[in-house]
Formats: C-alpha cells, structure tokens, sequence
C-alpha cells in the first residue's frame, strides 16, 4: 500500500529516553533518583498517547549495552523496573484500556521479572486503547540477527528454501513484526544519535531531537515534537510533486 506522504499525526512514537543521569547529577541528586522520575515522566507520556488516540508507543527502557553500567545502577533499574511492574499504576493503565508488551532478549532477567512481564502482557492482552511496547535488554542488532537465526532455522529443517528470503519475510520476524514502523523517533538529552535502537524499523523514521532530558519532558515538550512532525513531509524515496520513487533528498 502507498503510504500517505502529507502531515498527518503518527501513529506510531517511539522515544529514546534519555539524560535520567545528567538530570539527577544538576540536581545533586543519585543515580537512582534520575531513573524514578524519569519512570513518571514515561507515565505522563503514555497518558499524553491516550489522551491523542495515538496507537503505538515504543519506549526504549533498557538496551543491551546497558549491561555495561557500573552494577549498582544495574541493580537499580532492575528493582525500578520489578517495582513500576508491580505498581498500582499498571492496574491504573490496564484501567485506561492501555495495552503493554515487552521486546527484547527477556530471558537475561530474573525469573521473577519475567514472570512479571508476561503477567502484565496477560492482563492487558485484550485492551484496545494505547499499546505500549517495553524494549527491554534490546538492540536493533540483536533484533535483525536474532531473525537472521530464525530464518536460518526454518531452511535447515525444510520450511524455506533460501530463495524464498526476502526483506518482507525477514520483516516477519523482527521484533515489531506485529506494528506498523514507527512514523517518528523522539530523542531526549541532547545526543544526536539513534543507539542501535529498532535499526531495521527506522528506515524511514522521522528522527526528533531535544537537549530536554528525559525526567523533564512533558506534555508540552511532546507537543513540540508533534508540531515539528507535523510540519514534515514524508516522501519515502518519492518526488515531492510525483508517486515516482527517486533519490531520498533529491
């Protein structure tokens, strides 16, 4: 289907949420506090989705390389992101007809997070309002080789052939495979990069970037990048005055 190239809203946000740190170390505050509030400003967020009839939110919760950080702050996310499961807030969301899933490599989690995540996906599974998409301990890498795999897998044992490979079927077992890409990536904190966040989905991702860190973004910040959006025209590899595909940028 030719996709409508004029202004209209997206359908599908994804956000990089980042300057938790940078925030808390202005304010003199730890690590860990940095994280908490930017927990709530990730709930004012979803609440501005619903409020827009915005379908699809992906946030970036965790990414691979966040194994990396020093452990105690490891430790703290993890028991930020068991207690914000645990929260009344999810029983508040599932209340608001918000559905959430989680993407990711979930097994590098405790048992009982997992255990955790698969609850609320249940809880939530039939809501028809918002869906939010968790990407936790994900990378785009990890995303398009973790499919690479699974595809591999399906010509070994005779359900493929390897002609039939396509970007379509690889498509199929990607992460957002179920979703629409999404229509507009919002980076907060100031980095202009996208940090092997949903490579294979942004190919023709509107990229939005602010110097706001992430505990500080809200509603009115959200509009800022809706506004900017909106004031885009998405031609996807086509002329601005044909359906003709040409040279992006030409």
């Amino acid at each position: 289907m030719t996709p409508d190239t004029s202004a209209q809203s997206p359908q599908h946000i994804a956000i990089i949420m980042d300057g938790n740190n940078r925030w808390a170390k202005a304010k003199g505050m730890a690590p860990k506090s940095g994280h908490r509030y930017g927990a709530q400003a990730a709930r004012e967020i979803v609440n501005s989705c619903v409020r827009r009839n915005i379908r699809y939110l992906t946030l970036f919760a965790f990414s691979s390389e966040n194994w990396l950080r020093p452990a105690k702050e490891v430790q703290s996310l993890m028991a930020l992101f068991l207690s914000v499961l645990k929260r009344n807030e999810i029983n508040q969301l599932h209340r608001n007809n918000v559905r959430l899933q989680f993407i990711g490599n979930r097994l590098s989690f405790s048992k009982k997070l997992q255990n955790n995540m698969r609850e609320v996906e249940q809880l939530t599974e039939k809501n028809t309002s918002t869906t939010v998409i968790v990407a936790a301990d994900y990378g785009g890498r990890w995303d398009i080789s973790n499919a690479a795999r699974r595809l591999a897998g399906e010509v070994l044992s005779g359900n493929l052939k390897q002609s039939d490979i396509d970007s379509e079927l690889l498509h199929n077992y990607t992460s957002l495979s179920m979703y629409p890409d999404p229509d507009l990536c919002i980076r907060t904190g100031g980095e202009h990069r996208i940090s092997n966040f949903l490579l294979w989905q942004f190919a023709y991702t509107e990229l939005y970037f602010t110097d706001c860190y992430w505990p500080d973004f809200d509603d009115v910040q959200f509009q800022l990048a809706l506004d900017d959006f909106a004031s885009r025209q998405r031609r996807f590899g086509r002329h601005q005055d044909s359906n003709r595909l040409d040279v992006e940028g030409a």
